[in-house]
């Protein structure tokens, strides 16, 4: 059985020798067998991971193989891979066939990744601990009573189980970092248009980012050369030049850093991840870098100003699934007013009809200016104070999320306590900042603890640089 560490260290023993695509192939797929209780995986790829197997093991023998050879990566079950299921884990999309390929699926099959399958998340991206799914809650490998956060658990947990070596998640208010913080895994959200976001279901668009969840931020700086850069179909994708993020890691570099006063004092945070936290800043301090606290008073508006512009746009970017295009329809309807009504509330659950009502009331003619047009002003505040205080310091630190793990059913009745588990992680979307969640600690409940840093736009070289050093 061959045990994965890193990317760097699996393409010597594919050139060696010591181990093969197709092998590794077959691996993962035995994981996924026999960890199916996890419920990571919502299908397996296995004829298409055989031949892209097959065909690297060739490209490997004649010394043309890519960056990415061999290795094994899963796909949240929200971003589309031409001939293969897709489905935003909802019913509404079910037996739905992709009829292209995302531009970064695109990007890591040309460099000879191997997609294995896609991965279980919350249905449309809409939640933190993987409980919103139409195919079954996600179990987190450390602890199976708890959750692996959300949305992108199952993407977390198949790498923090070792079923697969990397995944691709979205992140539209921390749900590749509150997960990979939930699984002891790295969870790299980068700046807004760095990535294509062509071929994601759109939860809220002017947040969503697709990001890489790994064992190492050598793994994610990897991957980030791949699929990040300018595409012509996705308008907001920038031309900013793609670094060779993988050779800036060895940098020794000093950094100023900022902590945010009010999220390491804030009442609701475990008193282990406020200590755990407070060690790591001393060890930076240690190492040469400044960290000072500064004060961010906006946090209680966080993820109020977050909820009520990403329902907005879920409520308008889910209105094309409607029982006629394609998915799911259904048998109870008998005219066209019955279909639309009928297939939305039988086909969506329970959390994705609550933010597409909240969407809705938001935008509506009495309450738009109220609500929405509040919202984004406010927004404008945050992303203001954001890059002020990144003016005079190099990162934000914060705990990656307010506690670890929590059990199931747990926060599930209480919509509002659900969402606060966002509240440190969803101002890197709100400003559209880059954002990494990396290991730091455990705590006495066994569990793992994460640690969150946010840069300036498109520092994504230095994020990654301080990243390895605190995640080594």
């Amino acid at each position: 059985m061959y045990s994965f560490s890193n990317i760097t260290t699996l393409h010597a023993d594919l050139k060696a020798g010591k181990v093969t695509c197709a092998t590794l192939v077959e691996q993962a797929i035995a994981a996924i067998a026999e960890k199916k209780h996890l419920n990571a995986f919502l299908e397996v790829f296995e004829a298409s991971a055989k031949e892209s197997a097959k065909r690297t093991d060739e490209k490997i023998k004649y010394g043309t193989a890519g960056k990415l050879a061999g290795v094994i990566i899963g796909l949240k079950d929200n971003i589309c891979y031409k001939g293969h299921k897709v489905s935003a884990s909802s019913k509404i999309l079910e037996g739905f066939e992709s009829l292209y390929s995302a531009t970064v699926v695109e990007r890591l099959l040309a460099e000879d990744a191997i997609i294995i399958g896609r991965t279980n998340c919350d249905e449309f991206a809409m939640g933190s601990s993987n409980e919103n799914s139409a195919f079954g809650n996600v179990l987190n490998p450390i602890n199976e009573k708890c959750v692996p956060g959300g949305s992108s658990g199952g993407a977390a947990v198949a790498v923090a189980a070792g079923i697969c070596h990397v995944s691709l998640g979205s992140d539209t208010g921390g749900s590749i970092r509150q997960p990979a913080s939930f699984t002891g895994t790295v969870g790299f959200k980068p700046t807004y248009g760095r990535v294509s976001r062509y071929g994601l279901i759109a939860y809220a668009s002017s947040f969503d980012q697709i990001g890489p969840i790994t064992k190492t931020v050598d793994d994610a700086a990897i991957i980030l050369e791949v699929i990040g850069g300018l595409d012509k179909n996705d308008n907001t994708s920038s031309s900013q030049k793609v670094e060779e993020y993988s050779k800036t890691l060895l940098q020794d570099k000093k950094y100023k850093i900022a902590y945010l006063k009010e999220c390491v004092e804030a009442e609701g945070l475990d008193p282990e991840v406020k200590v755990a936290v407070l060690k790591q800043m001393e060890w930076l301090k240690g190492q040469g870098h400044s960290v000072e606290a500064v004060s961010f008073p906006y946090l209680e508006y966080l993820v109020p100003t977050y909820y009520v512009l990403t329902t907005a746009e879920a409520s308008s970017n889910l209105s094309r699934f409607d029982g006629i295009h394609y998915g799911y329809r259904s048998k109870n309807a008998t005219d066209l007013e019955s279909t639309y009504k009928k297939s939305r509330s039988e086909g969506f659950g329970k959390e994705v009809k609550r933010r597409i009502m909240l969407g809705t009331f938001v935008l509506s003619a009495g309450y738009y200016d109220a609500y929405y047009s509040k919202g984004q002003k406010v927004r404008r505040i945050i992303h203001e104070k954001t890059n002020a205080i990144l003016k005079d310091f190099d990162f934000i630190l914060t705990p990656s999320t307010p506690g670890t793990a929590f059990e199931f059913g747990k926060n599930s009745a209480d919509p509002i306590k659900m969402y606060l588990e966002d509240i440190f992680t969803v101002q890197a979307n709100i400003a559209g900042i880059p954002a990494i969640s990396v290991p730091c600690g455990n705590h006495s409940n066994g569990l793992p603890i994460g640690l969150q840093l946010m840069a300036g736009y498109f520092e994504e070289s230095k994020l990654l640089n301080l990243a390895s050093k605190i995640a080594k």
